[in-house]
């Protein structure tokens, strides 16, 4: 491996636009309807598809009437198991699911067999919307109808261990020390168990699909996706066909939470359709068939056991967690995770189990694992703090982790503390009464709580372009996603930096497919990976043209060593004196160079840590754990006689490496807190343990926070550089804005009556039915 540290020619950062507020470059053709989502593609002689899903959650097809939906006007095909076009692999065994890289090892519409309610059974297409809804609504489903199971709750359920979870990603038993006797032999021992409700995650855009085939062997596909790259390979891979002959295309994404990164089984239906009617065809799911086709949170229970000394340190922690999977698959959100790294703990052990139900197969929503474990973990060390008669935040102060005790490496930065203290002095919590149950507003019950958030870096790489031109004016592009947090204005803020350029002269281009290969935007990963590969380009461009400059004897650089020369500004100039340079336009134009591009390969994570050529041998030898760190205070008032709970002040303080805009920023940790707010308060839904149906599959019926259920919001951000992680120094902050954000709730609402839920939502029955805890 090539370890030498490249050369950067770096502008001075501190005097550019990264970091700054700049709006959003995206925001006016949003609000003025130009922005182009994926259902909004208008395609010669496009035609409409619809599925009709399964009413029943497991059984057998036994017949399939279309008669009468094939008499009606404007009816082009009626596709089911029997007649839809083969496809070259399907995700239907465990070689086949790796390959494709598919989220479910089952595919609809392969077989005559029904598994989960909502399952698409069949697809119709029309030249309209309309019609093919009511030529669907005509087709008869006659279907065997058996017995479902719903959930791990389920008594006829079987249990059982994996080997491992997350398809062999994340270990299943995870021991360190032995948590067994330490646990044993506390003085302190707290064992409680925590429960998570089904979240779906319901973004404004659902999902949509547009195939259109240009040639037999060339097909385009305008998708709502949060990485066009995994959907090109996944649909390729159920074609048979090269990865080149598959365009995937995401201009504009109306949110995701991680239910678009993937590709699910109506994408590949919609491409199959469009095959079959020699048509341009779109499908746009229903908001109800959004709960049965793009995956959930899974219901799922933690027992959580601590065991502690009388001071307050941690010496063990035994996590066991249960949740309900697919009939096909073992994914199950890692959450000892966090749990295993965010304090000193000399002793961890940690398991898996899951029952098979008759479901679609969970997946990814925001901190997967990071936040149901941090709601666990954080609630019980504030029930450690008020057993020991100690302050909440003094508690993880005496137990803070100076490094990953999960993995013993050092961390490559942690601004914990300083979020500790800014957050603790911005939420005034030297104030706060010790005393739960204590303290009212007239005949409201006011509570304070406060939690730790963390994310880890995952590690990841993409590819940039840039071409900059003779005018000043520069194009940049990285087949990247913009999940509506800011891709386009950040990316467009490092390239202006980077080139020494104003923002308006710098057009940055994203999701396609026949852009420079990116990662998807998920895992708060996009914006490391895709920021460093933005400005490793620019250094290609400039190393290029400072090569030209040292060669060209009309050049005040002419002679001059490409070491000794520094760009400042868009300038080249001697380090030694920087008086002497020139413009690169200057140097273009005498070139008649009309343009100059650049190409980077941005690495994130420990791949680009290992590419770093440090000091001594010894110090190359040395990994770090990459991970944010922030921390969330919260104040709720409850109404003891309603039993609701009202979020009256909240302050987030994060350590996340560089921030590249401060307004996307904050407004990530905005989002993320209100996401995290929902499923503390609200969010649940409702399976029917009978038929394993959702009762409340509509936003009608799913509750998720308004605009009166959530106060103005302080977020800060600490300054922390971190060398190790990008070229950057940039790390993701989508995920950990929600991480622990249930904790701080849950928290405040036991400080404000003394009663301690742990079971989520916390909804006005539970706070009524629940009795104080002593402690």
């Amino acid at each position: 491996m090539d370890t030498a540290e490249p050369t950067f020619f770096e502008t001075n950062p501190k005097a550019g636009v990264v970091g700054q507020p700049l709006d959003r470059i995206d925001g006016r053709a949003k609000v003025m309807g130009q922005a182009r989502y994926s259902a909004e593609f208008v395609l010669p002689g496009l035609v409409h598809a619809v599925l009709k899903t399964s009413d029943v959650a497991k059984g057998r097809i036994q017949s399939i009437d279309t008669s009468a939906a094939l008499k009606e006007p404007g009816v082009l095909a009626i596709l089911t198991h029997q007649n839809l076009p083969a496809l070259a692999r399907t995700p239907n065994d465990a070689e086949g699911k790796k390959a494709i890289g598919a989220p479910m090892g089952f595919l609809p519409l392969t077989t005559d067999r029904i598994h989960y309610a909502g399952q698409p059974v069949v697809v119709v297409v029309a030249d309209t919307l309309e019609r093919a809804q009511h030529a669907a609504a005509l087709v008869r489903v006659n279907v065997a109808v058996e017995k479902p199971l719903a959930s791990y709750e389920d008594p006829k359920a079987e249990i059982f261990d994996p080997l491992k979870v997350q398809d062999g990603k994340t270990p299943g038993h995870t021991v360190r020390g032995n948590a067994k006797e330490a646990f044993a032999a506390a003085p302190i021992q707290l064992t409680h168990t925590y429960v998570h409700a089904i979240n779906h995650h319901n973004p404004m855009e659902p999902g949509a699909t547009t195939a259109h085939w240009e040639a037999p062997d060339r097909l385009t596909v305008y998708e709502s996706t949060q990485g066009v790259t995994r959907t090109q390979k996944s649909l390729s891979t159920m074609l048979g066909m090269p990865q080149e002959q598959v365009r995937v295309v995401t201009k504009y994404l109306g949110g995701g939470f991680g239910c678009k990164g993937s590709c699910w089984p109506h994408t590949i239906l919609t491409v199959q359709a469009a095959k079959a009617v020699g048509r341009p065809v779109k499908l746009s799911l229903t908001r109800p068939q959004m709960f049965t086709s793009m995956g959930h949170r899974e219901d799922q229970t933690q027992t959580l056991k601590l065991g502690a000394t009388k001071e307050g340190k941690l010496t063990a922690l035994i996590h066991e967690k249960t949740s309900t999977t697919s009939p096909w698959d073992n994914y199950s959100e890692p959450n000892s995770r966090i749990i295993d790294l965010l304090y000193a703990c000399p002793n961890f052990e940690a398991t898996y189990q899951l029952a098979r139900a008759n479901v679609m197969t969970s997946t990814f929503t925001r901190a997967p694992g990071e936040a149901p474990g941090s709601f666990a973990i954080e609630c019980s060390m504030d029930d450690l703090a008020y057993q020991l008669g100690m302050d909440p935040l003094a508690i993880r102060l005496l137990n803070y982790a100076d490094k990953d005790y999960s993995t013993n490496k050092p961390w490559s930065s942690k601004s914990l503390k300083q979020c500790y203290a800014r957050g603790a002095e911005l939420f005034g919590w030297s104030k706060r009464n010790p005393k739960a149950g204590a303290t009212r507003d007239g005949r409201l019950l006011v509570g304070w709580g406060m939690a730790t958030a963390s994310y880890p870096v995952h590690n990841s790489q993409g590819t940039a372009r840039v071409r900059l031109y003779a005018d000043g004016h520069a194009v940049v592009q990285s087949g990247a996603t913009d999940l509506g947090t800011g891709t386009y204005t950040v990316m467009t803020q490092v390239a202006a930096d980077a080139l020494g350029v104003t923002p308006d002269k710098i057009r940055f281009e994203l999701g396609d497919t026949r852009l420079p290969t990116a990662p998807n935007s998920g895992g708060s990963v996009a914006a490391g990976t895709v920021s460093s590969a933005v400005y490793m380009a620019a250094q290609d461009v400039w190393q290029k043209l400072i090569r030209l400059a040292t060669q060209d004897k009309k050049s005040p650089l002419f002679r001059a060593r490409p070491a000794d020369v520094a760009v400042e500004q868009g300038r080249m100039v001697l380090k030694a004196n920087k008086n002497k340079g020139e413009d690169f336009m200057a140097l273009m134009k005498r070139a008649e160079m009309t343009d100059i591009e650049g190409n980077g390969n941005g690495k994130y994570g420990a791949g680009y840590e290992t590419g770093l050529a440090t000091s001594t041998a010894e110090d190359r030898k040395v990994e770090h754990a990459m991970h944010s760190f922030g921390a969330h205070f919260c104040e709720v008032q409850v109404d003891p006689d309603l039993g609701t709970v009202h979020v009256k002040r909240w302050v987030s303080v994060h350590g996340a490496g560089r921030i590249l805009n401060a307004k996307t920023a904050r407004s990530q940790i905005i989002g993320g807190s209100i996401f995290g707010i929902g499923s503390a308060l609200m969010e649940s839904t409702h399976r029917d343990q009978s038929y394993s149906r959702y009762t409340n599959s509509s936003l009608a019926d799913y509750h998720i926070p308004v605009n009166a259920d959530i106060p103005d919001m302080t977020v800060e951000f600490i300054d922390e550089h971190d060398p190790y992680i990008n070229a950057m120094g940039v790390k993701g902050i989508g995920e950990i804005s929600m991480v622990g954000v249930a904790a701080a709730v849950a928290n405040a609402v036991f400080h404000a009556t003394g009663k301690r839920i742990r079971s989520l939502p916390i909804t006005p029955d539970k706070v009524l039915a629940a009795k104080v805890t002593q402690v």
